[in-house]
């Protein structure tokens, strides 16, 4: 799937190279911006995977935008002519991950971009599905404390120890042994 782009910069010239750069490369520019409260607006109604944004532009400028767009999911790169240590910590500090110096090239922002793009989403997913998975064991384990408490009229806490050194004596998962207990599978 195509990485969905929003670009905001007050130099028009800026954002057309930008978005030649990025289409020619399977990126698809959903919008484009040259006032910081635009791009902001755009952005929440659109949600695009990254988010190009100017350091200085009227209206709200990138750093007020990233801090703005902060936990929303977009990857926020900030665009800029300077290299302050003032602004790159303040950048950091909205949520920026990373900034590209102009002038720039394809041959310099091409590789970056895919490098910040996809190990984001890669760990996101990982994230996403260990916590899935962990509430989902949870629930597991619960219905097969739940199974133990009424089959041999045990309290919560012995039912779980139950589970617990179950596993540790079996070197498994608690998971596993709640799978046991609610097959039907489990002796102990």
């Amino acid at each position: 799937m195509d990485k969905r782009v929003v670009i905001a910069d007050d130099e028009s010239i800026i954002r057309l190279d930008l978005k030649e750069i990025l289409e020619g490369d399977g990126y698809l520019v959903v919008g484009e911006a040259a006032r910081g409260d635009d791009a902001l607006a755009m952005i929440r109604d659109l949600r695009p995977d990254l988010a190009l944004l100017d350091v200085k532009m009227p209206g709200l400028d990138g750093i007020e935008v990233a801090k703005a767009l902060k936990g929303t999911g977009t990857v926020v790169v900030l665009l800029t002519a300077f290299s302050q240590r003032s602004l790159i910590e303040s950048a950091r500090d909205a949520g920026v991950v990373a900034y590209l110096v102009k002038p720039f090239r394809s041959s310099e922002i091409l590789p970056k971009l895919a490098a910040i793009l996809s190990p984001a989403a890669e760990e996101h997913d990982a994230e996403v599905s260990h916590v899935e998975d962990k509430i989902e064991t949870r629930e597991i384990v619960q219905r097969a404390k739940e199974m133990l408490m009424h089959e041999r009229g045990l309290d919560e806490p012995a039912a779980f120890e139950i589970i617990q050194q179950s596993a540790m004596r079996g070197r498994t998962r608690m998971r596993d042994i709640a799978q046991q207990i609610l097959k039907g599978e489990f002796v102990g």
